[in-house]
Order: structure tokens, then C-alpha cells, then sequence
């Protein structure tokens, strides 16, 4: 069997691969991506955050982003029960970006990892990692291509970007239940076609559904009179429609008045998709030789539109602790990556387990709310979720349970 060598394997071309392909290539790694689909290819998770464009700035691709034409974000809006409130990312707490894109992912995932090849990395569609070895003086897997032969890679690190994939997850036996609620989503793209003036095409729109708390939609615009649509719900909520996945949808969407106005006109012309149980955990994000990035280690929830941001971040922290550990230094990955991403995606499952239970839900929708207070939540909206200059971040839980039960009063 034919064996190759690399300096970094990265398993999987979505967001948090091509951006830590991108970033080891500044460093002069010897980078090869392997991803198991054909790229452009459908994904979900398309309204990214303000605080992603610092990590696409950092891996060079922000021409590449910017010139995509993709549909400008300033902001999220929500809606419940005829109630509506909106934040605008530019008005937050803390430094950087207030502005970002949505995204249609396949062509928004093609864009970064044309741009990791033209920043050097090697790229290989159709590549299925089979197997793992972490046994020897370098880490080795066995490929599958598309035509030809089964071969090696031997690396001497190993990062996995393969999101729901969860390659090494699976292959090292780390997965470990989420301590979420078995939630699914039923999704679709449509030809909107919702009058002008009527919708504030630059924020996506969060909506709860009228009489269930923990049921909420989303829909997010792209540029050219489309958005995706999607439902949120525990398992056995949405098992109680019957028919087709589109009419489920299309049931389910019924039921909230003011969607059901807004998409009227709408054309249904995307095959609908599902996905149930979605949130995932593992023992460990590290490991001697490997580290998983984004959702290949730690799915969340949708809510917030959290994943890419965390991926970004992981593809941060990792090529940062690859670059001192190819220095010679001794890095602690628990210490120097684990912990560091943790800590804002803790901020994030507050915010998520807040929203469901709707005490988050009745701050946003607070009559009187405090100007400061919402910059800083704002703030994490906006993906500024590691910035503990901001008191939402530092103290999360306490803070954020204060405020529940002053607005519930």
C-alpha cells in the first residue's frame, strides 16, 4: 500500500478545516485535506456570526468571502406572539466586527476551501479516512479515493473537521451523550417571495412558536429572494405530524401566524431534510497527535447559529498550539485549547438551556429593557462569546439568572 507523509492531515473541507488549512499555511505546514463529499454540497447552518470574520480575516480568505455576494447580516430578529424585537450586531458590548453574511453553506464552504488550495493546501475530494492508527512514531490513517487503490497517510498531527462525520470520534470510541434533550429539525430552502418593506432581509428571524416555548423557526434570507426554513423541536413534537417531510413543514409552519403570513406566496421547490439528535459531546477534544475541531467534538444547538463561530475558534486555538508545539515548546492542549474553547461554548449552552426553559426569551422580549444590558448580550448574539470583559461572559450563569427573574417579576 502506497504511503504518503504530511505535516498536518486535516480530515473534512467544511468551515473549520479549510480556515485551519488556511492559518497553518501562513505558518508553512505542509497541509493535506481530505474530504469524504464533492464539493459544493448541501449544509446547514447558514447565518454565520460577526465574530467568525475575524478568523476568516486571520486565514486570508476575507476577498474571498467578501466578493462572494453572499447576503449581508447586521443582526437577529425575534418574534413571538405578535411581540418582535431585533439586535443589531454593530451595537454590542465588545471590539470587532458587527457584521457578517448568510450564507447558502455549499457554495459558502466551497468558497473557503478553494481558498485554502490557492493558499497552498493540498485538497483532495472524495477521500474517506477508513481507519486510524495512532500506535507508531506518527499518526497514520488508510484512505479510501474515489478510483484506484486504499492508501496511507502518516502525519505528525491530525486535525478533524469532519462535523457530524465525527471521524475520529468514531473511530477512537470517544462519543459520549450529549446532556441535551433529544431534539430534531425539518428544514428546507424556498423561493420567498415576501413583499419588500415587509422583512428586514439583513437579520434572520428567530420565531417561537405561539403556544410552545421550546418550539421555535427559523428563517434566515439569502441574496436573490431565497431563505432557508427550518423547525426546532423535541423528537416527539414532530412526530406527531403525518405526511411527507415538506408537509410536516408546512403544517408545522401553519400554525404561527405571522409566518404563515410572511411566507404565503412562498415556493416550496427544495426537497425538505431532517435531522434528530443533533447535539453531541465527546470525552476529549485532544488527544497525543490529534485534535477534533467544531462539531466533529461538541454540537450545541442551532438557536443561536453558534456552530461555525466555534469551528472558526477551534481552528484558531489549534493551529496556534500546532505552530509553538512544531517550535519545540511543550503545549498543554487541555490548558491551551480544550479549556480555552470550552469556556465560550459554556457562555453559548447558558444562553441555549436559558432559551428553551424561556427565561432568556422573556429578557429579549422585556418591555423595559436596560440599553447596556442588551449591548452585552448583544455582544454574544454576535458570537463574542470568549470576551470576559463582558459580565454575560465572565459570570454567565449567575448573571443571566438574575436577569430571568427580574423580568419574570
Amino acid at each position: 500500500m502506497k504511503t504518503e507523509s504530511a505535516d498536518i492531515l486535516i480530515i473534512g473541507a467544511g468551515p473549520a478545516g479549510s480556515v485551519a488549512a488556511g492559518l497553518l499555511r501562513k505558518q508553512g505546514r505542509d497541509v493535506l485535506v481530505l474530504e469524504r463529499e464533492q464539493f459544493p454540497r448541501f449544509s446547514i447552518g447558514e447565518s454565520l456570526l460577526p465574530q467568525s470574520m475575524q478568523y476568516i480575516e486571520e486565514a486570508g480568505f476575507l476577498q474571498d468571502v467578501v466578493e462572494a455576494g453572499f447576503q449581508f447580516k447586521n443582526g437577529a430578529a425575534f418574534e413571538r406572539s405578535g411581540r418582535y424585537t431585533d439586535f443589531d450586531f454593530r451595537d454590542k458590548f465588545s471590539p470587532g466586527w458587527g457584521t457578517t453574511y448568510q450564507v447558502e453553506r455549499g457554495r459558502f464552504d466551497h468558497v473557503l476551501a478553494q481558498a485554502a488550495e490557492r493558499k497552498g493546501a493540498t485538497l483532495r475530494f472524495r477521500h474517506e479516512v477508513l481507519t486510524v492508527d495512532f500506535s507508531g512514531e506518527k499518526p497514520e490513517v488508510t484512505v479510501r479515493p474515489p478510483e484506484g487503490e486504499t492508501y496511507r497517510v502518516q502525519a505528525r498531527f491530525i486535525l478533524d473537521a469532519s462535523g457530524f462525520g465525527r471521524v475520529l470520534p468514531r473511530l477512537l470510541n470517544l462519543e459520549t451523550p450529549s446532556n441535551f434533550p433529544v431534539r430534531g429539525a425539518i428544514f428546507t430552502h424556498v423561493e420567498d417571495r415576501i413583499p419588500v418593506g415587509t422583512f428586514d432581509r439583513n437579520k434572520i428571524r428567530v420565531t417561537t412558536h405561539p403556544e410552545h416555548v421550546h418550539v421555535w423557526y427559523w428563517t434566515i434570507p439569502f441574496s436573490g429572494g431565497r431563505c432557508s426554513l427550518g423547525v426546532v423541536a423535541k423528537k416527539e413534537y414532530l412526530e406527531q405530524y403525518t405526511g411527507t417531510d415538506t408537509e410536516r413543514l408546512q403544517a408545522i409552519v401553519n400554525e404561527t401566524p405571522s409566518l404563515r403570513e410572511l411566507l404565503k406566496d412562498a415556493v416550496w421547490d427544495t426537497p425538505t431534510r431532517k435531522l434528530t439528535g443533533y447535539a453531541a459531546n465527546v470525552k476529549s477534544l485532544w488527544g497525543p497527535g490529534f485534535a477534533l475541531l467544531g462539531n466533529a467534538g461538541e454540537f450545541l444547538d442551532p438557536v443561536f447559529s453558534s456552530g461555525v463561530t466555534i469551528a472558526f475558534k477551534s481552528a484558531s486555538l489549534a493551529s496556534a498550539c500546532i505552530a509553538r508545539q512544531f517550535a519545540g515548546e511543550t503545549v498543554d492542549w487541555e490548558r491551551d485549547y480544550a479549556k480555552p474553547l470550552k469556556a465560550g461554548v459554556d457562555t453559548f449552552r447558558t444562553f441555549v438551556e436559558s432559551w428553551y426553559e424561556g427565561g432568556f426569551q422573556d429578557i429579549i422580549f422585556h418591555p423595559n429593557p436596560s440599553p447596556d444590558v442588551r449591548k452585552m448580550i448583544s455582544a454574544i448574539l454576535a458570537g463574542y462569546a470568549w470576551d470576559k470583559n463582558n459580565p454575560y461572559v465572565a459570570d454567565s450563569k449567575r448573571r443571566l439568572g438574575v436577569l430571568e427573574e427580574l423580568c419574570a417579576v
